[in-house]
């Protein structure tokens, strides 16, 4: 088994930079360092906001490895690596973890929507193909399927590797549920910006996040408050930034905060793949008014 690592803490989905319809590697080595400047614990390469539904095969594991190489275990590197196919995922897993990914990103099965006893199945083919920990994804908003509190105990019962997951199921009632039931060793990141200190407040220990590709000095500064049990500081932080923390949803993620990281000079354009598309004049609007206010754009 690998050695274990800390997954609490703040960890930045990447964003993957485009120009001309290819990788932008130079953006994304920008990118990267200015994660490593703010001292963020990890960077997830490929995530959704990472656009990997509409990365190749072949550009999806050189994202991974860049991302390993400009990193330069400065920072954890997580990788996502899910699939609504297991076959898929357990072929992506193992490559990402030969490619040097410190953790995998497992997000459920979505579209064919398989029961709790599948979800088990799926999850468990895929570690044990792999030793790296495994950090389990639930979001059905986006898969129409949560992964169950049990099935979370389950896995981690018999694979103690899978030891952590992403919660972005919108409700402080499931961390409550997930903490006494997983214990304190079982790692709960929050999978929503906008409820990182609430759902920190009840047992998670860090984030995942959006915004911080754009402010991830200031996200660390909150969460790290909050795991210090300094939630006073931590919720001054989540007001002052909670309007872009839902702003920055006014479309579909990626395309706003690609959007200032352009305005801000990290990445050299803001390009998404079809079928996402640039951000319309009306949310342009409404977005650059809250980041200019915030400072963060001019």
């Amino acid at each position: 088994m690998a050695e274990t690592i800390k997954l609490q803490g703040t960890h930045t989905a990447l964003a993957t930079p485009m120009a001309n319809r290819k990788v932008d590697y130079v953006s994304l080595e920008k990118l990267v360092q200015t994660q490593i400047d703010a001292g963020i614990e990890g960077v997830l390469a490929v995530g959704t906001t990472g656009e990997s539904p509409t990365l190749s095969h072949n550009e999806h594991c050189e994202v991974i490895r860049k991302t390993v190489e400009f990193a330069n275990e400065k920072s954890l590197v997580l990788a996502g690596s899910g699939s609504n196919s297991t076959r898929e995922a357990e072929r992506l897993s193992r490559e990402a973890q030969d490619s040097g990914a410190d953790a995998l990103l497992l997000v459920a099965p979505y579209y064919n929507k398989p029961t709790q006893e599948g979800l088990f199945h799926h999850f468990s083919r895929v570690a044990e193909a792999v030793e790296v920990p495994i950090i389990l994804y639930s979001i059905p908003s986006r898969c129409g399927i949560d992964i169950g509190v049990d099935t979370c105990s389950r896995l981690y019962e018999k694979y103690p590797h899978v030891c952590a997951i992403k919660e972005a199921g919108g409700s402080c009632e499931r961390v409550s549920q997930l903490r006494p039931t997983l214990g304190h060793d079982y790692t709960i990141l929050s999978g929503d910006d906008s409820l990182t200190v609430p759902f920190m407040s009840v047992g998670a220990k860090g984030v995942i996040s959006v915004a911080s590709n754009v402010i991830p000095t200031e996200v660390k500064k909150m969460v790290d408050h909050a795991n210090g049990n300094d939630f006073q500081t931590a919720t001054a932080i989540h007001e002052h930034f909670y309007t872009l923390f839902t702003t920055l949803f006014i479309e579909s993620n990626p395309v706003p905060v690609k959007t200032v990281l352009k305005a801000q000079g990290i990445i050299s354009d803001e390009d998404v793949r079809l079928p996402l598309c640039p951000i319309s004049e009306s949310s342009l609007e409404t977005l650059l008014s809250v980041t200019n206010k915030l400072g963060l754009t001019t």
